[in-house]
């Protein structure tokens, strides 16, 4: 699947998706805030395959203000985020909102799910009044980062076991299109 467009209502998203051979299909997808313990295992068969699922129990995720999303095709689980209030690295804003454990299951990648979970991400921070969100973004994932208004922020770096990253930031008075 590699085109889409989606249709939202509360919290449901409509995915329609074009196959490259132009078949349709439609895909309904929920987004709820889930308890911490809801996105470990995405968590894990994603972001830290060769880790054990202690691994992937971040400081903070317990957090009164720490918000977790999980996308949901029926009952299974296929794309997550977390949103945390913690100061940006390069104090760059007062009152800022870190991203992490963003994952989508592989096979559904390019498919939007992972669009809809971060646009929930930047509602939730732009509910609470936040002025910037920023990540530690995977090589990869930067582009797809910086569709949402996200920017790099120096140079690529290295997170031991996990691989290439960049610092990204998004202001919240920037364009919420993807």
């Amino acid at each position: 699947m590699s085109n889409y467009c989606a249709a939202t209502t509360g919290d449901t998203v409509s995915l329609v998706l074009a196959s490259r051979d132009s078949n349709l299909a439609v895909m309904t997808v929920t987004i709820h805030q889930v308890p911490a313990s809801t996105v470990y295992p995405l968590r894990q068969a994603v972001l830290r395959p060769n880790q054990g699922l202690d691994a992937c129990v971040f400081p903070g995720d317990n957090d009164p203000e720490t918000v977790h999303f999980a996308a949901y095709q029926g009952d299974a689980v296929i794309g997550i985020a977390s949103i945390y209030r913690q100061p940006s690295p390069s104090g760059h804003a007062e009152d800022a909102w870190r991203l992490r454990g963003m994952a989508t299951e592989p096979e559904l990648r390019g498919t939007g799910i992972g669009g809809a979970v971060l646009s929930a991400c930047i509602a939730q921070v732009e509910s609470k009044g936040g002025e910037l969100i920023w990540c530690n973004a995977r090589t990869p994932a930067v582009k797809f980062y910086q569709r949402y208004g996200f920017c790099c922020i120096g140079e690529e770096f290295e997170l031991p076991g996990i691989g290439p990253h960049y610092l990204m930031m998004k202001r919240m008075e920037d364009s919420l299109d993807g």
